[in-house]
């Protein structure tokens, strides 16, 4: 038997389900990526370089590994519904800073207040949808969690681009529109059951870093380079695409430029729909495969300048990034002890968060003296040599290693 927080009414535990926990998660996600599609209107306003754009998009993914590290397994002690609500105000917190915008240093607090609600969710929020769900909804449950977090990561662009192309006060109205969002999702956080027995409220963080239990470590390895790879691809749209969109296609338009974002986030959900379909651990290394064809087409566009084979090639990796990411995820989750569930997928979100920034960093970097498109050709030959070698580890092997397996292992 659960119990929730003392002071709260207990609701029936299937009164609200993991559908509630998983609309929560992806409100929580959708601000983290809700000032991509602006970045060109705050490089006008504010008259800063690429190399700057990425940096302020690589302080939301510093804020994001610093939290799994430091909190990524709080939620085992205090409860996942006090990490959830404060997760939501410190997406609250990064709205208001973008709302009262005043320079480089508003937007760079904003990011780290985004990663912090981000790092806080990518935890507490898989691990909150998996545990409610009844023992026969755990599939579901597990591509629920996934979903809500790449659709939630996709709907952010998309909200944010449509606004700021067709309503007034661009800078302005989406983050409005976001606050209205996470009231609502704290209101159902309230109402959600808490999956933790006997929660600790005044216990303090214990910072453990990177945690991998040595059951788990064998199903780490390859699902942790996996992700960093995929996850390097989202960065890639996420920081850098619209950017692309605009100084080399000439494609100005804030709404194209958010929707482009939203369809490799689309393609991830739709890999993490096919997953299950796939035999035994074949998912894995064949979302890497599909993974390095959209890398290459992603590559071969920007030799080109094709904005539709840009929009295929990051279809096409979003759609194997989305297969690699939920088999590796659930694999992980599955093995992890119950007790140190959180720590574990927290740690598993590090791993994939570290993709997200270091390499486009780099893009950033090279941009400035070598320029965005030869940026962007480094970046994808390096990331698809990644992704590769790690389908070929896995075929070497002929599936993705269990618990407890005594394969060897990186």
């Amino acid at each position: 038997m659960t119990q929730t927080l003392p002071g709260h009414r207990t609701p029936p535990r299937r009164r609200l389900g993991y559908g509630a926990a998983a609309v929560v998660f992806a409100i929580g996600m959708a601000g983290t990526t809700l000032p991509t599609p602006l970045y060109g209107l705050y490089r006008a306003e504010l008259g800063f370089s690429e190399l700057t754009v990425t940096l302020v998009f690589a302080t939301y993914a510093v804020g994001v590994i610093l939290t799994l590290l430091l909190l990524g397994n709080h939620s085992d002690r205090v409860g996942r519904r006090p990490v959830l609500l404060c997760a939501l105000l410190c997406g609250a917190a990064s709205a208001v800073c973008f709302l009262l915008e005043g320079g480089l240093p508003m937007l760079y607090a904003g990011r780290v207040l985004s990663g912090f609600s981000a790092g806080l969710l990518s935890g507490a929020g898989t691990v909150t949808v998996r545990e409610l769900a009844a023992p026969g909804q755990r599939s579901r449950a597990a591509f629920a969690a996934t979903a809500a977090n790449m659709g939630g990561l996709g709907c952010g662009p998309l909200l944010a681009g449509f606004l700021a192309e067709y309503a007034p006060a661009p800078l302005t109205l989406p983050f409005v529109a976001h606050l209205v969002l996470l009231a609502l999702a704290c209101a159902v956080v309230l109402a959600l059951p808490e999956t933790v027995e006997r929660p600790r409220l005044r216990s303090r963080p214990v910072p453990q870093g990177l945690y991998v239990p040595p059951q788990v470590r064998a199903v780490f390895a390859p699902a942790g380079v996996a992700a960093f790879a995929g996850f390097s691809l989202l960065g890639l749209f996420t920081a850098v695409a619209p950017s692309f969109l605009a100084q080399t296609l000439g494609e100005r338009n804030l709404a194209v430029g958010g929707l482009v974002v939203f369809a490799v986030f689309l393609a991830s959900t739709a890999g993490q729909a096919l997953t299950g379909r796939f035999p035994g651990g074949s998912a894995l290394p064949l979302g890497c495969l599909v993974l390095v064809a959209g890398l290459v087409l992603v590559g071969t566009s920007l030799a080109v300048t094709s904005l539709p084979l840009l929009v295929i090639g990051g279809i096409c990796g979003g759609l194997g990034q989305g297969l690699a990411f939920r088999a590796g995820l659930t694999a992980v989750g599955d093995a992890a002890p119950a007790a140190h569930r959180a720590a574990t997928v927290s740690s598993f979100f590090v791993v994939a968060y570290a993709g997200l920034s270091v390499p486009v960093i780099g893009v950033g970097a090279l941009a400035v003296t070598v320029g965005l498109r030869d940026a962007g050709l480094v970046f994808t030959g390096c990331v698809t040599v990644v992704a590769a070698a790690t389908a070929l580890w896995l075929y070497r092997r002929g599936r993705t290693p269990r618990a407890g397996s005594d394969r060897p292992h990186t």
